[in-house]
């Protein structure tokens, strides 16, 4: 009975939308008053649940689609072959980019560039050729004149219904580059698209990409299915158990940030989390949300107002529960956006949530038709706002050009903002070229360094004659003359294969006009290790001016990157399987030294610099390529040599919350790359289920054995019983198992068997005489009876009340017969009935004080 509240533009589509929508002042009409793709729709369908409640929501989620049918049947809109527009740019850009390639070709004729620079330098132009006709595709056929019709194709892609721009980027603009069977992709990029059609060439190149997909969809689906199970198999005894465990730990949250963009915000990470510290205002130090806050959208966006940088949160990973996990550590139920219920098998939920995105990832390369997707690797950082720059541990050099090179190996750029709070924090390269100062004032968008993302360098760090050391022609040292150009370049192969040269090391010095090896700054020989493939830059007795290149190292040339890499990797990362190249870390902070060489090892030792604890050894193979020079300043942590780490040794050296955190990012940066968001938590669970067992260090006064596994669980139960016995504590550390390992050495025999090795799992079960006491969910759907989550949960939470009321009903009735048969009185009948009032109240009183 208002009068106007408000005054609105709109449109009549709108109003017959607005009709439907639930009359509620939390649900206003500028949810709909918008350009509606799918995303409002969900996002307007959301919010009726959340304030309207499930019937309203049924009805208005109904409503929506008759009006939708409806109207889609009287628009008639249709694909029409016109609707395709081909940018008038394209022919421009495919000219300059023809230009451009051209250039290259002559670069590596004269021998400048290497053929993989070539092909890299060739690939990253096409590519950027392709994105940029899309762009001017879309840019096309997005803008409509007045009085015109919006473009029906644009309109079924940007709204979500059907097709994607990449589609139309191949019917419309270019179908760009072409990968062989093999992963690698073709130089020659497929420049018609389909509207044009393609020449016999182009098709026949096209070809390959799309027999691949068909091949790897069909191999694929199985794959993902199977680790769809092994997860599920993992993680079905994570139940919700009960409200509070009272843990004080938990994981340090911030915003997700890659080659300085942020990907994910620190409100979408805290989003339905439970915080486990006070959050204060930055500005005043007043406390803005109590320990305990289960965020919601509202209160997250003051975390985004206050400019706040990190949060802990509490997590599954650090649940104290004895079984399973409590609602304050799971947070917000993500189904329902409420409080998680006692009950929720949220294991299952998690395994489902990460392996059904795995089905449809395989099917996905098949729609691109084997177009390459990758993007052009990062070689530049640029600012991301105005502000300040800080460098910390920072040493460069300038070379011959004037630019700073950066010469050490853990040099941090931070931005700061106007206030002096921390923006971005960035690791620059060995190599990379610094343009800016220390404390320098920077606008956003400016460039703050760039390395060439293909090559990493051995750059000098003092001026002098260039020495070779052990470069011998023939045995360590090749000149490759390339085919097509005629020009010799030296290579250093890998000398260890014929007998006569294995213990040369092959390595370039620097000498004074005197003849006399140079000393650097950290007191220790100008000498630079070549490794295997480097291509040498300097000839023998050349003089170098300091920060100048003596040998570039080549990179991988890079594969595509579809999920079909994708998918093995999320297998890999849940098997916690030794990646194939792995990285070494280094335990401590220190100095590098290089000791005395094994046969084909090479020994690197880090020195601690308070020299209170044990220098660390670790040998690496001498092919590898050392990322880390003489004399180097490392921390706990840091990779010595490239590669990916080994997850056990990041748990071992940084403990539990870094481990997490790396298995969280590299998982969701192959969902990321496909577009597919998943929660953390459901990551979290899964990591969980690998973290259950512990290996004694020192057994104490328990009966385990030094090198045992034990279950945490067990294991902290045994602690806390001798400790009441006044015994000593057994110590261990955390281990992590694989999903397969995880699930066959679960405590539930009958859970293990019917997920493999059956056979070895029941005879190992009968042989130590184990017991199955039937708490996840597969034993008990086994054996057949009720599950323990939901309904099931709650019936044996009551059955155990029952039980134990019952235990005490039996013991008043055995005290009662005890005094009967001491003293039978007048009336036994009386005396009897009192006896029985008196237990049953107080059964009563137990019961009403016990929480509903």
């Amino acid at each position: 009975n208002k009068p106007v509240t408000l005054l609105v533009d709109t449109t009549p589509g709108r109003m017959l939308l607005a009709e439907v929508l639930p009359r509620d002042p939390n649900v206003p009409f500028s949810l709909l008053n918008r350009l509606i793709t799918k995303k409002d729709i969900s996002n307007a369908i959301d919010v009726v649940y959340r304030f309207c409640g499930q019937k309203k929501t049924v009805i208005f989620a109904d409503r929506i689609m008759g009006i939708g049918f409806t109207y889609a049947c009287k628009a008639g809109i249709s694909f029409g072959k016109d609707d395709l527009v081909i940018p008038e740019s394209k022919e421009g850009l495919v000219h300059e980019t023809e230009e451009n390639v051209r250039e290259y070709e002559m670069q590596y004729q004269e021998g400048l560039i290497t053929q993989g620079e070539k092909y890299n330098k060739v690939i990253d132009a096409w590519s950027h050729c392709t994105d940029q006709v899309a762009d001017e595709m879309m840019k096309k056929i997005s803008t409509t004149e007045p009085g015109e019709l919006v473009n029906s194709v644009y309109m079924m892609a940007h709204s979500g219904a059907r097709g994607s721009a990449a589609q139309m980027k191949q019917l419309a603009g270019m179908r760009g580059l072409m990968a062989k069977p093999s992963g690698e992709i073709i130089e020659t990029p497929i420049i018609s698209n389909f509207k044009e059609g393609l020449s016999v060439l182009e098709y026949f190149n096209s070809t390959h990409g799309a027999r691949k997909g068909l091949a790897d969809t069909a191999l694929k689906t199985a794959n993902s299915g199977y680790l769809t199970r092994r997860l599920v198999d993992v993680a079905q005894d994570c139940i919700v158990f009960e409200e509070d465990c009272g843990t004080k730990r938990g994981l340090t949250a911030r915003a997700v940030v890659e080659g300085g963009e942020v990907i994910s915000p620190l409100s979408e990470q805290v989003l339905g989390r439970t915080i486990c510290e006070p959050i204060k205002d930055p500005a005043t130090g007043k406390v803005l949300f109590k320990t305990g806050t289960l965020f919601n959208e509202e209160e997250v966006l003051v975390l985004e107002e206050k400019d706040i940088e990190m949060v802990k949160i509490r997590s599954v990973l650090t649940c104290e529960s004895l079984s399973g996990t409590c609602c304050s550590c799971y947070g917000r139920d993500l189904a329902r956006g409420t409080k998680v219920n006692v009950g929720e098998a949220v294991g299952v939920i998690a395994a489902q949530s990460i392996g059904e995105p795995g089905t449809q990832l395989t099917m996905r390369t098949f729609h691109i038709g084997g177009a390459v997707q990758r993007g052009t690797e990062q070689s530049k950082i640029e600012a991301n706002c105005d502000g300040v720059i800080s460098l910390r541990n920072c040493t460069t050099v300038k070379n011959s050009a004037g630019i700073q090179v950066v010469m050490n190996r853990n040099t941090e750029l931070v931005l700061l903002n106007n206030q002096g709070r921390e923006r971005a924090r960035y690791r620059i390269a060995y190599g990379s070229k610094l343009l800016v100062k220390d404390k320098a004032k920077v606008k956003l968008g400016d460039k703050l360094a760039e390395w060439d993302p293909y090559t990493l360098p051995i750059i000098t760090e003092k001026e002098g004659v260039v020495n070779y050391v052990d470069l011998l022609e023939g045995l360590s040292m090749t000149e490759q003359v390339d085919d097509a150009t005629g020009i010799a370049s030296k290579v250093v192969v890998d000398w260890k294969q014929q007998t006569k040269s294995a213990d040369l090391k092959p390595r370039i010095t620097l000498r004074n006009k005197k003849n006399e090896v140079i000393t650097l700054d950290n007191g220790l020989e100008a000498r630079y290790f070549m490794s295997v493939d480097a291509i040498l830059s300097v000839e023998n007795g050349q003089t170098i001016h300091a920060g100048d290149v003596l040998a570039r190292i080549p990179r991988e040339s890079v594969k595509t990157r579809d999920i079909t890499g994708g998918l093995p990797r999320v297998a890999e990362l849940f098997e916690a399987r030794k990646p194939k190249d792995f990285a070494i870390i280094s335990e401590t902070n220190g100095r590098v030294e290089f000791g005395k060489d094994y046969k084909n090892k090479r020994r690197i030792v880090v020195v601690p610099e308070d020299g209170k604890k044990e220098p660390h050894e670790y040998l690496v193979p001498k092919g590898k390529h050392i990322a880390v020079q003489e004399g180097d300043y490392v921390q706990v942590g840091d990779s010595l040599m490239d590669g990916n780490p080994v997850p056990h040794d990041i748990l071992r050296v940084l403990g539990v919350e870094a481990l997490a955190k790396y298995l969280i990012d590299e998982v969701q940066e192959v969902y990321r790359l496909q577009g597919v968001k998943i929660n953390d938590k459901h990551i979290e669970v899964i990591v969980r289920q690998m973290l259950q067992k512990v290996e004694i260090t020192e057994p104490g006064d328990t009966t385990y054995l030094v090198g045992e596994l034990a279950d945490k669980v067990e294991f902290d139960e045994i602690n806390l019983k001798t400790k009441k016995d006044g015994g000593k504590r057994a110590k261990g550390i955390p281990i992590l198992q694989g999903i397969t390992k995880a699930s066959l050495q679960t405590h539930s025999f009958i859970s293990a068997a019917s997920f493999q090795e059956t056979t070895r799992v029941l005879t190992e079960a009968a042989v130590s005489g184990k017991v199955d006491s039937l708490i996840g969910l597969k034993e008990n759907v086994i054996v057949g009876r009720l599950i323990p989550a939901g309904t099931g949960g709650v019936m044996n939470r009551i059955r155990e009340v029952a039980a134990s009321r019952d235990a005490k009903l039996a013991a008043a009735a055995a005290k009662l017969r005890e005094k009967q048969e001491k003293a039978l009185p007048a009336d036994p009948l009386a005396a009897a009935s009192a006896a029985l009032a008196e237990g049953v109240a107080a059964v009563d009183a137990e019961a009403a004080s016990e929480p509903k």
